[in-house]
């Protein structure tokens, strides 16, 4: 049951750093958009590190 949390964890992970990426290459990027983002990637990332 844990990989099946952790595979879910990660997936949102990569997907979070695919937004990120995506949203900085636009020519006028929301700052504020990426700052969540990476906020809620962050907080993932330490919920996997547990």
């Amino acid at each position: 049951m844990q990989n099946a949390h952790q595979s879910a964890l990660t997936a949102k992970h990569m997907k979070l750093d695919q937004q990120i990426s995506s949203e900085a290459q636009r020519p006028l990027p929301d700052q504020m958009l990426i700052a969540q983002l990476k906020k809620e990637k962050l907080r993932l990332k330490e919920e996997l590190g547990r």
